[in-house]
């Protein structure tokens, strides 16, 4: 049992035990887990009856910072968490489907849409009941549930609004029951030392609850009860601001890619440098606020005046980022560069390394795993499909440069320019055994497998709704992954006798396995170069493809052929036959998956269409013309990297 696992049931325990000693303190934490189950039900049930057209809208906003930051407004205040809008921005910026520029503008959308939220649990009210509105809205989410898959979707819309009308009267209950042990009006915020006091706790509380919108709804509260003073409410609301971007910070950080690592910067900053302008100046905010509220008719209302409060400062953020995105955006890809992957991912076999002891032991290094795999794209079924098309490619990658080293040549023979039927490079690779032939198996453990079960757990950990086009998908990916791994297992067999024969003297048997080989790197090669045009032309890659295929059969039955000749002229006997024709069929079951693979692994509709929008040009102010220089899918130019300083495309599948 980890120390994590013990200091949560240390923490539950203390939690229940506290329970005994105050009935309000209980009420209080319950109406706090409602609230949040409660947003849950509305955030899930909003999704599902967006289906994928908020993935659309979201792919069509960033053609200009206007739209952008339109999106991020109205998204935050249908979902009604600024968190999972950051975090799905995070997954397009990753998975290629949006730019970087258009990202800084969601998230300054984000922030403003959030403070939607605050005035809708104001305007709610503290002096009546919820609970008689909640009964008849339980009912109507229980029959919506039974009309349908939309039905179910707007019914947890509606169990989520229930459950939160429940929290709001749980939560009055709570304090009351509390009473002036929570009494806060005594502790006045005096100085600089009082108002970062209360917006820490606002941070730690935000952080906690993962929920900035459970922070207020508490200050809220506490506020309409009398048990917090005004000027104890704006640091708190500050605080939770800050605290918001946290876990956008955690996730993008930590996420390993630089587009999401940029993203999560941007929103910290915004957030840190807006909530130190606003402790700054909070008695010019107070002042305002007072003054604004005494025209609209609201003076007296403390809650509204939060509210108000709340926007006015991160609408300030949002004036005060604007016109410095374009240099933001040009420093922090300065500063956070995309790695320059190299052209070959596979330098050569794994090679143990010795542990410096007194009984030293080889250990081999660790395996390769996957690249464009991160949890956040799992917060939407294109992103997530658009990270595993290019976890594909990345594994495509892999597999071809280790079945070329299996055939015991380096992966040069396989990036070479020059065309397969150029016999000058027939007589260089035909008769040469590289000395760096590496063990087939032990290649595939190092650089294939580590991928493959990242790809597999992946697929297997996303849990939103797919519709029919995406679980087809889904299942063809998985075949398409699936073939490319046996296509390397077959090398792997496939290398035993090659490595045998073409190390020997030149006898016909060596001279059938040289043919072998070079038939098989002339496919691969091929294989390579009409990779190339497969996002350009579908209908020329299929033609492509279709030829292939047919060279596939025809030296299968030409070799097949010129075999038994050899045979029936005594070059061979049938010990000898039998040994070429096991390899037969795994060259040709390796050309056929990957050429299956090439064929199959390609993205659904849905994501083309996202590509489409993503690329369309703007009616006023191109965004790529505006901010991002690099002008479009930020995936394709991490993959554009990968061919180094001599410009050649990885030779990926997906």
């Amino acid at each position: 049992m980890t120390w994590r696992v013990l200091a949560m049931l240390a923490a539950a325990g203390l939690l229940g035990w506290s329970f005994w000693f105050s009935s309000g303190w209980l009420q209080l934490c319950a109406g706090l887990a409602l609230f949040l189950f409660g947003m849950q039900c509305l955030e899930e049930g909003l999704r599902q009856l967006a289906g994928g057209r908020l993935e659309q809208v979201l792919a069509r906003s960033t053609g200009t910072r206007l739209r952008a930051l339109l999106f991020g407004i109205g998204a935050t205040v249908l979902l009604q968490s600024s968190t999972l809008v950051s975090l799905l921005t995070i997954a397009f910026l990753g998975s290629g489907l949006i730019q970087f520029a258009g990202g800084i503008a969601i998230i300054l959308g984000a922030n403003l849409g959030a403070t939607s939220g605050i005035w809708l649990l104001a305007l709610l009210g503290h002096g009546i009941s919820l609970t008689p509105l909640a009964l008849p809205l339980l009912v109507f989410a229980v029959l919506a549930g039974f009309i349908g898959e939309r039905g179910r979707a707007a019914g947890r819309v509606l169990i989520g609004v229930v459950f939160i009308f429940f929290a709001i009267d749980m939560l009055k209950l709570g304090f009351a029951g509390l009473g002036g042990d929570m009494d806060l009006t005594a502790v006045q915020p005096g100085g600089v030392g009082g108002v970062l006091l209360f917006a820490g706790i606002g941070l730690l509380a935000t952080v906690i609850l993962q929920s900035s919108h459970a922070t207020l709804m508490l200050v809220l509260t506490a506020l309409a009860l009398g048990q917090l003073g005004l000027d104890q409410a704006l640091a708190l609301a500050i605080g939770s601001n800050l605290g918001s971007s946290v876990s956008t910070a955690v996730v993008g950080i930590l996420g390993g890619q630089r587009s999401g690592q940029r993203l999560a910067i941007v929103h910290v900053l915004f957030n840190g440098v807006t909530a130190v302008l606003a402790l700054a100046l909070l008695p010019l905010w107070t002042r305002l606020v007072s003054a604004i509220a005494g025209l609209a008719g609201f003076g007296g209302n403390d809650l509204l005046q939060l509210a108000l409060f709340h926007t006015l400062f991160n609408g300030f953020g949002v004036l005060l980022f604007w016109p410095w995105q374009e240099r933001l955006a040009t420093l922090l890809k300065r500063w956070l560069p995309d790695p320059v992957l190299p052209a070959v991912l596979t330098a050569g076999p794994p090679t143990p390394v010795v542990e410096q002891s007194d009984d030293a032991t080889a250990t081999m290094p660790p395996p390769v795993r996957a690249r464009h795999l991160h949890g956040h794209a799992l917060e939407s079924v294109d992103a997530a499909a658009a990270a595993v098309a290019l976890e594909l490619r990345h594994l495509g990658q892999l597999g071809m440069e280790v079945i070329c080293q299996a055939l015991c040549l380096p992966v040069a023979a396989l990036l070479d320019d020059d065309s397969p039927e150029d016999r000058s490079l027939d007589r260089q690779w035909q008769h040469r055994l590289d000395a760096d032939c590496g063990d087939a198996d032990a290649l595939y453990q190092h650089y294939v497998k580590g991928v493959y079960g990242d790809l597999l757990g992946f697929m297997g950990g996303l849990e939103l709704p797919m519709d029919q086009a995406h679980q087809r998908y889904w299942q063809r990916e998985q075949m398409a992954a699936l073939q490319l791994v046996n296509a390397v297992k077959d090398a792997r067999h496939l290398q035993k006798n090659l490595r045998r024969y073409l190390s020997g003297p030149e006898t016909p048997m060596r001279q059938a396995y040289v043919r072998l080989r070079w038939h098989l790197l002339a496919m691969l090669r091929e294989l390579y170069r009409i990779n190339q045009v497969r996002d350009a032309d579908d209908d020329r890659l299929q033609a492509q493809l279709a030829q292939l295929q047919q060279r596939i059969q025809v030296f299968e039955s030409e070799f097949r052929h010129r075999l038994f000749g050899m045979v029936r002229e005594g070059g061979l006997d049938g010990w000898q036959a039998g040994s070429l024709m096991n390899d037969l069929g795994y060259v040709t079951s390796i050309q056929r998956s990957l050429v299956e693979v090439m064929a199959n692994a390609d993205e659904p509709d849905s994501l083309r269409e996202l590509r489409r929008l993503a690329r369309e040009p703007a009616d006023d102010e191109p965004m790529a013309d505006k901010i991002d220089d690099s002008g479009g899918d930020e995936a394709q130019d991490k993959l554009d990297a990968a061919a180094g300083a001599n410009g050649k495309a990885p030779p990926g599948l997906g």
